[in-house]
């Protein structure tokens, strides 16, 4: 299999190509980046299957003509409110599979109508393989199956993990960073009352994750929220939380409140916090029973005709922020999307169209274990064992 990277050396993709070039049947990988000397630097410290090009991706003939004889796209290049669709788009017209990190919900929903094309083509597209969305949708998936029926799904992460990667091919603003104040500014779309409608991000709702005591998180625009009632219908609720870290510090909100009324642009907010994030020196936090999850899905219904919730956690060592065991979030984010790639390559997603992690054709605890079992054997976790990283929690 040949694989286009694109944005392959970027925070999140030089983890994921790191990865799949150790896989046996892959027999090439081209790293496309803007920034074609970091793109060729990174690349140059991989092994022979790894070789780089310059690209925009919006010049739409220089993208096309990149996927020719290729197998396989695997998608980094944020913010992707502004690139995921026509890269996207351009991998069905060239009968490319594709993988991406999507954490947008609008390109997220335009994406998933371009299912039946996908299908016409014998594409298989999965958006949103990273950490969240990805991980926290097949947490949130192994929480719903163990209810009988299910109202309510919350997903969420902890904030104060979700730092920039110091080494990128970016520069300028940080792409996560922006995709940040773009999901915390103006109204994101959730799920209640089964109805999508428009709200104020960042208010305020409490969780209960059994095993824990309540604690509040806040709303954040993200595609989870949307794409469980799109595979789900039965839901009534679903909606994406982010805890702990500075969600709620005076700074945020200040920084927040100027983009809001117009006086400083997403871009100049994106850079601010960056520069902040870099000055601030992490607390160490050890993980123990009464810590909160680094990241979580909770399902609300029935179980056995009784009311009944379910959490499955991911616990350890990802919770150990500040600690150098702890895993950044380029790793956790590019080793899911990696882990794609070679469910792909082993015949373990089969079906055509567009996807989302949790619609089904990726059994979850296959592949927790295995993204696990990756982050263990890249040296980001003492053990993989799943057990040890994922916490089950049941109301019964």
């Amino acid at each position: 299999m040949k694989i286009l990277a694109i944005g392959g050396s970027g925070g999140m993709g030089r983890f994921a190509v790191d990865a799949v070039q150790h896989l046996d049947s892959v027999e090439q990988i081209v790293v496309a980046d803007l920034n074609e000397v970091s793109a060729r630097g990174f690349a140059a410290q991989l092994n022979s299957k790894v070789k780089a090009i310059g690209l925009d991706v919006n010049d739409g003939a220089a993208l096309r003509k990149a996927m020719a004889d290729t197998d396989l796209v695997m998608n980094t290049c944020g913010p992707f409110f502004l690139h995921a669709v026509h890269v996207l788009q351009a991998a069905i017209e060239t009968g490319c599979h594709y993988l991406d990190i999507c954490d947008d919900w609008e390109p997220t929903l335009e994406m998933l109508t371009l299912d039946q094309k996908a299908k016409d083509a014998g594409v298989s597209a999965t958006v949103g393989l990273g950490a969240s969305p990805g991980i926290s949708n097949m947490l949130a998936l192994i929480a719903m199956r163990e209810l009988d029926s299910c109202s309510t799904v919350y997903t969420g992460w902890d904030f104060g993990g979700a730092t920039p990667e110091s080494e990128s091919s970016q520069a300028g603003v940080n792409a996560a960073m922006l995709h940040g104040i773009e999901q915390m500014t103006g109204k994101v779309k959730i799920f209640r009352n089964s109805s999508y409608e428009l709200t104020k991000p960042l208010a305020p709702i409490t969780v209960r994750l059994p095993g824990l005591k309540p604690f509040r998180g806040h709303i954040f625009g993200h595609p989870e929220a949307l794409t469980f009632p799109y595979n789900y219908p039965h839901l009534h609720e679903s909606i994406n939380l982010a805890h702990g870290g500075d969600i709620d510090s005076w700074l945020l909100k200040g920084i927040l409140g100027l983009v809001n009324r117009g006086l400083v642009s997403r871009a100049r907010a994106a850079a601010l916090l960056t520069w902040f994030e870099g000055q601030r020196v992490l607390d160490v936090e050890e993980a123990n029973a009464d810590s909160l999850p680094a990241m979580y899905g909770v399902a609300i219904g029935a179980k056995d005709a009784e009311p009944a919730s379910v959490g499955a956690a991911w616990i350890g060592e990802a919770a150990d922020r500040g600690t150098e065991t702890g895993l950044s979030m380029g790793a956790a984010t590019g080793i899911p999307l990696a882990c794609g790639a070679q469910f792909l390559l082993e015949g373990r997603i089969e079906q055509k169209g567009v996807f989302t992690p949790e619609a089904g054709h990726i059994d979850p605890l296959e592949f927790l274990t295995e993204v696990f079992s990756q982050y263990e054997a890249s040296g980001k976790l003492a053990t993989g064992a799943l057990e040890d990283n994922v916490r089950i929690s049941r109301s019964w």
